[in-house]
């Protein structure tokens, strides 16, 4: 079966809209809310009409039926449907901050009105901590993009990427950050760089990034940045194959720094370099992006 078919779900208000709409651009018939007792026709009936990009999203509304999803995927993968799975999380700060701004409703909430009311904050909280729960088995095995800190323009980039990278057993994901600003929910490894020398302090490199060849200079000339280098590698290495062996088609692997400006840019780069010779890789700047 000769079809490319895309998985969104994920939190309710971490941008699945925004996900669909970047799949539609890039080509991709789109459906939203499919329920999950009409999978498998649906995508027979896509075979038929001989489609070969189509996106769906699903999430808590489809209600007690999703937890027959994970295995109707498996189904898929073996009738040779190329699949990917994404799914978009947020912090329950970020949601709370969004459904505050826009008012709307939670779809496991029953409660109407204003989310800053203290009785309808709680509840908000507890319906989101339940949607995690019942959708933590869609999250295992998915690419988590978390969108806490990202704006609508860098989630559609995100996605775009992720649709257009190469078909490997394993896609890198290296991802460079600020820990002032929060870990990324979407990492599977962290790497903390902070105890690395600094171009911060020096004046005449302040302003670029870890992607401008003084800073890269600057960072090769020091031991530390090289033994960092060194061991990420030798760690990602020993592990890639057994990660690829247990069938997991994304690892998120993330770098960060005080800024997410120098330092966690700077490895990421040369990482994604190095591992993208044998496996996909690809590259995000949480900080720099968002700029």
């Amino acid at each position: 079966m000769n079809l490319d078919l895309v998985l969104i779900t994920g939190m309710s208000g971490s941008g699945k809209s925004v996900a669909l709409h970047a799949l539609e651009d890039a080509g991709y018939y789109c459906v939203d809310n499919l329920p999950p007792e009409l999978l498998t026709s649906f995508i027979a009936l896509q075979h038929e009409q001989q489609a070969t990009r189509v996106a769906i999203a699903m999430d808590v509304r489809s209600g007690v039926s999703l937890p027959i999803v994970p295995q109707q995927l498996e189904a898929l993968r073996r009738d040779g449907v190329s699949l990917r799975s994404l799914f978009l999380d947020a912090t329950t700060d970020a949601l709370l901050r969004r459904y505050s701004e826009t008012r709307r409703r939670h779809p496991l909430s029953r409660q109407e009105g204003r989310t800053d009311v203290p009785e309808q904050h709680r509840v908000l909280i507890q319906a989101i901590e339940l949607e995690r729960e019942l959708l933590a088995d869609l999250r295992d095995g998915a690419d988590v993009i978390d969108t806490s800190l990202i704006r609508p323009a860098q989630l559609q980039s995100y996605i775009k990427a992720l649709i257009s990278a190469p078909q490997s057993a394993l896609t890198l994901v290296f991802e460079s950050f600020a820990f002032k600003r929060g870990v990324p929910l979407d990492a599977d490894y962290v790497f903390d760089v902070r105890m690395l020398p600094n171009p911060h302090y020096v004046p005449a490199l302040r302003p670029l990034t870890g992607r401008d060849e003084p800073v890269i200079e600057w960072l090769r000339e020091h031991d530390d940045v090289a033994r960092m280098y060194d061991d990420i590698e030798q760690f990602l290495s020993h592990w890639l194959d057994a990660l690829a062996r247990d069938h997991r088609s994304y690892v998120t692997v993330a770098i960060g720094c005080t800024g997410g400006q120098h330092r966690s840019v700077f490895l990421v780069e040369q990482l994604a370099r190095l591992f993208g010779a044998r496996w996909g890789a690809l590259k995000r700047h949480r900080e720099l992006d968002a700029s």
